[in-house]
């Protein structure tokens, strides 16, 4: 199985200048490699580009300086783009032109396959790059033994910190999903509850209102600097910062939610959302946005493939109308947070109904027949808010045993 591990960096100021260095020699290639193709009128292999590499540094010496697979990793790059950019267009969007990459918009390089070597200097880790040196690392988690890393890619965040993403392999047999699943949920994901699943739990949405005001006062502060002043620099470290906080709160917390649901069940349905089509419609685009639905149902996805739990994505359309006992449809506008069918008299939450109906479409996807009581007859428990704060860590009781706990108390 293939996984990202990701660290910390504490390069020197002189590892740190030949980083930036080498990062701006990229750069620039890439814009290159970028003109050339633009000017064929039929684009070649890459790996035909990439065999002009050679011919390129014999008049560019800035290309000798950097490792040969960092520079070929800055061709894929451009090909990968271009290649992103003709799904787009195939899929109705509609997409220009790539463009040329200024400073701020090209931040790292990649070593793909050697030029890297993980080595211990007097006590102490650190990443060896060819043509740089050793880089001072922070190993907060080791790497498996049985882990092959494939390729290291160093990155300068706007906040000026430094980190490496390993891409590495782990020899292990993947687990076997069960054949007929006993412990399944459906969760049907929003707004005012970030997650409501089957078993009754609505699991309320993170509240980041306090980074949000700080991150606002500071781009405020920002827009009265004078462009490219020291001041305006300095600001614009701070609104970094604040962007990276943000954005870390919130990984924390879908990494949590997504690992607990992958370990505690056997099946999870979900919807097959289109989570940037959502984005991009009027309304209400930043609660959207700042929900991350496409990132929570990336990572649900490949820590169920980890763990060897089903996982299925089926068509949203009608979980909300659809009533969970009897399949009558019932138009129900957004303010409508009940559900309560006319034909069958089945009530219940908005989002328990429509969680009903994913795990439902779920079961009949991997062809399995849950021998679960329907919706109607079970009465569905009342539901339990359980506050993001609450949501389990890896090896911590699991989501039920603590908010039951919480209840009896």
């Amino acid at each position: 199985m293939q996984y990202n591990y990701k660290y910390r960096l504490d390069p020197p100021e002189p590892v740190a200048e030949t980083l930036l260095s080498h990062i701006d020699t990229c750069r620039q290639l890439y814009n290159h490699v970028l003109y050339l193709l633009n000017e064929e009128d039929d684009i070649p292999a890459r790996y035909e580009v990439q065999g002009q590499l050679p011919d390129l540094k014999s008049w560019w010496g800035d290309l000798g300086d950097v490792h040969s697979k960092v520079l070929q990793m800055v061709v894929k790059r451009v090909y990968d783009n271009l290649s992103t950019l003709k799904a787009q267009k195939e899929n109705g969007r509609a997409v220009g032109m790539l463009k040329w990459k200024p400073p701020r918009e090209y931040r790292s390089l990649t070593y793909n396959q050697s030029g890297f070597k993980l080595k211990n200097t007097s006590g102490r880790p650190v990443l060896w790059l060819s043509k740089i040196g050793e880089v001072p690392i922070h190993l907060h988690r080791d790497i498996p033994e049985n882990a092959t890393i494939k390729q290291v890619t160093v990155k300068r965040e706007p906040t000026g910190e430094w980190y490496a993403t390993f891409g590495i392999d782990v020899e292990e047999a993947t687990p076997e999903k069960p054949e007929t699943p006993e412990k399944v949920v459906g969760i049907d994901v929003g707004i005012l509850k970030y997650a409501h699943d089957t078993d009754g739990y609505a699991i309320e949405s993170p509240d980041f209102s306090d980074e949000r005001e700080r991150l606002e006062r500071a781009q405020r502060d920002l827009s009265r600097k004078e462009h490219g002043s020291a001041n305006w620099k300095r600001q614009r470290r701070v609104v970094a910062e604040r962007h990276a906080d943000l954005k870390r709160k919130r990984r924390d917390f879908l990494h949590k939610l997504s690992n607990h649901y992958a370990r505690e069940y056997d099946l999870v349905a979900v919807e097959d959302l289109d989570a940037k089509g959502l984005v991009e419609l009027p309304g209400n685009s930043r609660n959207r946005a700042g929900a991350a639905w496409g990132t929570f149902l990336r990572m649900l996805e490949y820590k169920c493939e980890r763990e060897g739990t089903h996982f299925v994505a089926v068509n949203p359309r009608g979980t909300t109308k659809e009533c969970a006992s009897c399949g009558v449809k019932t138009d129900k506008p957004l303010w409508v947070r009940e559900h309560s069918c006319p034909s069958c008299g089945f009530e219940a939450d908005r989002d328990a109904n429509a969680a009903w109906n994913i795990l439902s479409r779920g079961l009949e996807d991997v062809g399995v027949v849950h021998s679960e009581s329907t919706p109607v007859e079970t009465k569905l428990p009342v539901d339990t808010v359980v506050s993001a704060k609450r949501v389990v860590e890896t090896g911590s009781p699991t989501l039920k045993e603590r908010t039951a706990s919480a209840v009896s108390e």
